[in-house]
């Protein structure tokens, strides 16, 4: 039986799932107080930059820390699911989430499992990011990848062009699949960091790595396929579902005037 960890990335106390397939991981806890969780401040870590990294300080410790076969990560507010809608409403959403033994099962034919696509349906996912953060990030990124990664700038180019993605970082895949991905992906966004002055940045607005690191997981994904690494029968979508109610109106209603009065987002939805 294979060792799979899947981190739940939380930032203050909430409930979390009691199936051995979880562990709860208190991200960006370097100077806060504990609130109950494994802490992403010790050993080789990057907990400090949370406010630009998000989750990924989760990921970085993770990464650096653990043994493990699998690695996954879910988020207090959002997890992988195989349960129907109607299972979900009579047991709950927090008794709805992938089990150990649903991820055994999966992981015995697929080496990635990945929630299913989000489509922006009337956008592209360089324009939809232009549009609601700024596209000086999006060309950064494209500049380091031609310094450093210049074999994965058509898979860029054909993700950006694209008008769906994988979002929310959330994935399990082996410890090869990682290894690989996280060494591409924190060398690209320590870069990024040093070409990007945050200084006059709001709290929202210093989130950008953590955005830039779901399209760039998509341009990974897409040059694993196209090297061989990777091939379609490998990677497995399945469904995702959000603990709490989702403000739809709120999140439409910015969506539109961001696409079409290129009014910036402000906060999450």
């Amino acid at each position: 039986m294979s060792d799979i960890k899947v981190f739940i990335a939380c930032h203050k106390p909430c409930e979390v799932s009691s199936d051995p397939l979880y562990f709860p991981l208190h991200v960006g806890a370097s100077g806060k107080e504990d609130i109950g969780f494994v802490r992403d401040d010790s050993g080789d870590n990057i907990s400090s930059k949370n406010p630009v990294f998000c989750e990924l300080t989760g990921l970085y410790w993770c990464w650096r820390n653990l043994d493990y076969d699998h690695l996954g990560l879910a988020h207090y507010r959002r997890y992988f699911t195989l349960k129907d809608k109607r299972y979900q409403k009579q047991h709950g959403q927090i008794e709805s989430v992938l089990t150990l033994e649903e991820a055994e099962s999966l992981l015995s034919n697929h080496r990635v499992i990945i929630p299913k696509k989000r489509h922006y349906y009337i956008e592209n996912i360089y324009d939809h990011y232009s549009h609601t953060f700024t596209e000086d990030h999006l060309k950064l990124t494209k500049q380091i990848l031609s310094d450093k990664y210049p074999d994965y700038l058509s898979s860029w180019d054909e993700v950006m062009r694209s008008t769906s993605a994988y979002v929310f970082n959330m994935f399990i895949m082996d410890k090869e699949l990682v290894d690989d991905y996280c060494k591409w992906l924190f060398d690209i966004l320590f870069e990024l960091e040093n070409r990007i002055d945050s200084s006059n940045m709001t709290p929202f607005e210093k989130r950008y790595a953590g955005r830039i690191s779901e399209r760039l997981f998509n341009v990974w994904l897409l040059q694993k396929i196209k090297d061989g690494s990777l091939t379609k029968k490998d990677i497995k979508e399945i469904p995702y579902l959000y603990i709490g109610e989702i403000d739809w109106k709120n999140k439409i209603v910015s969506f539109l005037k961001a696409k079409f009065l290129h009014t910036k987002y402000e906060k999450s939805f």
